[in-house]
């Protein structure tokens, strides 16, 4: 089996897997392959988009349910999260806007959200809304850097010349920099 039919095998159920956990390089990468026709953008699209408010939705209903357990479970996390609960409390619909577009948060927000007194309902709409933008940006800027990647490849050759000047310049500054530190000691 080809690389090609692989990704439009499995490609699919591989970034929903990814986006529900947490997915951005993921989606990205998907960009950048609908962009090389192995995907399309809209399925990418749309696969990021259910996946991102399933994964939300399953963390945020994770936090209501378990939250407070695991905290009594865990001691020396409640007054970091009671902090943080604080200020999420008093922003919670910008908090769901923009978790997604918060590297490394997009589980700890959804279950901290969870333990606040927003509604399951007013949660679900911000989230639709968050994820409807966030699945277009990153899918979309995946395909516009692959597109940009492979302009950038074809007029390479252009620029070969500079590209190995540039390195051979850089590489005998470093040298002359090393045998300077040497001669020195």
């Amino acid at each position: 089996m080809d690389f090609a039919t692989l990704l439009q095998t499995y490609g699919y159920p591989l970034l929903f897997i990814g986006v529900f956990a947490e997915g951005e390089s993921l989606l990205l990468l998907a960009g950048y392959f609908a962009q090389r026709g192995y995907l399309e953008i809209t399925a990418v699209i749309a696969t990021a988009f259910v996946a991102a408010i399933c994964g939300d939705q399953f963390f945020f209903h994770l936090g209501r349910r378990h939250g407070s357990a695991l905290l009594m479970r865990f001691p020396h996390l409640r007054d970091k999260v009671q902090s943080a609960l604080t200020r999420v409390e008093r922003n919670q619909a910008k908090f769901v806007l923009s978790m997604r577009f918060l590297w490394g948060l997009r589980i700890a927000l959804p279950i901290a959200l969870g333990l606040t007194i927003m509604s399951a309902l007013r949660y679900l709409w911000l989230n639709l809304i968050s994820a409807a933008v966030w699945s277009a940006t990153i899918s979309l800027v995946g395909f516009t850097a692959g597109r940009i990647v492979m302009r950038a490849i074809e007029d390479l050759h252009y620029y070969e010349k500079w590209i190995v000047l540039v390195l051979l310049g850089v590489g005998a500054f470093a040298l002359a920099i090393r045998w300077r530190v040497k001669t020195r000691t």
